[in-house]
């Protein structure tokens, strides 16, 4: 792991970008993180032999804006080729499901969503944002600076539908008797480590070490402990 800590933390210390926004990933409980990419950030950085540094997001988005800032060597985002000139990714060691929440008695499946006159909230910059904007032919979509953001103007009243991780979804809108969450998925979504493309070298040591956090349960009991739904570990 020399190397790799070489390329990735050549002063002790791991920059790890953690995305709150994503609350399939990562559980945020008064400032203490956990889930599933905090976990892998924290073994990363004792294999290493080195600090762990989290630099907290509110959104995907953000954090591929700042690849090339040196605020962070690592960071845990879905794969997506729009991303890929300011980004590298490793394997994906999650997938994760993504869908809408609509009004009462709004449409029962996501092909629905897209409908003239229909308004999707969504997160600019996130994975099923930029899935939206490939696929949406009818509806309109207004973005958000992060997802917390445009679940609260959901919740506010705005729009026909807000997109989001089914877990992010879930903890918002479970309870709340004026948001229905679609059984379907909008699209399952590869999750990744990444680095900066100036650190692409990195990817080969930080795919093995996915393989073994995998191979020894380590991925599973994460995801277990954190209780999020919607996830699944590759074969």
């Amino acid at each position: 792991m020399k190397e790799l800590a070489a390329l990735i933390a050549p002063d002790g210390r791991l920059g790890a970008a953690i995305n709150t926004g994503n609350k399939a990933l990562v559980q945020d409980e008064g400032g203490r993180l956990s889930g599933i990419s905090p976990a892998l950030a924290a073994r990363l950085a004792e294999e290493l032999g080195a600090e762990l540094v989290p630099v907290v997001y509110p959104g995907a988005g953000k954090v591929v804006a700042d690849a090339d800032t040196g605020r962070w060597s690592v960071a845990f985002l879905a794969v997506d080729p729009e991303r890929e000139d300011r980004v590298a990714f490793t394997r994906p060691y999650v997938t994760i499901d993504t869908t809408y929440a609509v009004r009462p008695g709004g449409p029962a499946t996501v092909k629905f969503v897209d409908a003239p006159g229909m308004t999707i909230l969504s997160a600019a910059g996130s994975a099923y944002d930029l899935h939206l904007a490939k696929t949406i032919r009818h509806a309109t979509i207004v973005r958000a600076d992060s997802p917390g953001a445009s679940m609260d103007r959901f919740a506010a009243g705005e729009g026909d539908a807000v997109a989001g991780v089914r877990a992010s979804l879930l903890a918002r809108f479970a309870e709340d008797t004026q948001a229905v969450i679609l059984a379907e998925a909008l699209a399952s979504v590869g999750q990744a480590m990444a680095v900066p493309v100036a650190l692409a070298a990195a990817l080969p040591a930080l795919d093995a070490f996915l393989v073994r956090a995998k191979v020894d349960g380590f991925i599973a009991s994460a995801i277990d402990a954190g209780g999020a739904k919607g996830l699944t570990v590759p074969a």
